[in-house]
């Protein structure tokens, strides 16, 4: 069985519709890599799945066999998901130590611990008392995604970590997601870099212009034909 499935899923903002008639599944222990160009409606379906997108949502969204709701993210989180929303959305005003004993008073009970995420990521331990939104780029990445492991999810979901990081940065982030995923951590992750995707992913899945046009295991599915499914049927 399935740990996430979604069956025809649509979301509009207003009258813009954004996503259309979306589908994909993804099996417990896996990691499900979701690609795609700027507005191919890879957040949207991020914020959808954890009740987050506050626009018309419809189309079935199933979690480990039940329904998830469709605008009660706080339901969404006691049943076992966490997203690391783009831009990272850290609390400006809280330290690094704050941030992430937020995310453990609030989270469901498990493994992760803020000692854990310390050890996971030893370079926020000496900046655990400094504004969380003055570390850079990378360190606030850890912050994020450390602040949405103390909810102890299930799934993990992530959406575009390697923007405007450096190279071995990201490299550093994606061998966090490995020991995050080798403890039993599913994990969905979004990204722009295709080959990051490829890389960490079981199965890709590409989007365009709100659509699922391509979906396969990385092994499969050829560069030629990512290229003509990111950017569309023109290209060659």
């Amino acid at each position: 069985m399935s740990l996430l499935e979604l069956e025809n899923v649509e979301a509009f903002y207003g009258d813009f519709q954004a996503l259309f008639g979306v589908g994909l599944s993804l099996r417990e222990g896996e990691c499900l890599g979701l690609v795609g160009s700027n507005g191919a409606g890879k957040s949207t379906l991020m914020r959808t799945i954890v009740g987050a997108h506050e626009g018309t949502v419809s189309g079935q969204m199933r979690f480990n066999g039940g329904e998830l709701p469709h605008h009660e993210p706080h339901k969404a989180v006691g049943l076992g998901l966490a997203l690391v929303p783009e831009g990272r959305k850290l609390f400006r005003s809280l330290t690094v130590e704050e941030n992430l004993q937020l995310a453990a008073e609030a989270g469901r009970e498990g493994h992760w611990t803020p000692d854990r995420v310390y050890r996971l990521f030893p370079v926020l331990r000496e900046f655990a008392k400094v504004a969380a939104t003055s570390l850079s780029g990378g360190q606030q990445q850890m912050v994020a995604i450390g602040r949405a492991l103390l909810s102890n999810p299930r799934l993990l979901l992530c959406d575009e970590l390697s923007l405007g990081l450096a190279p071995i940065v990201i490299h550093d982030i994606y061998e966090s997601l490995t020991k995050v995923r080798a403890e039993g951590t599913s994990l969905l992750v979004v990204e722009q870099d295709v080959e990051a995707a490829r890389r960490v992913s079981d199965h890709l899945v590409c989007m365009r212009s709100g659509r699922v046009v391509l979906s396969g295991t990385p092994d499969t599915l050829s560069a030629e034909q990512i290229t003509a499914a990111y950017f569309g049927a023109e290209a060659t």
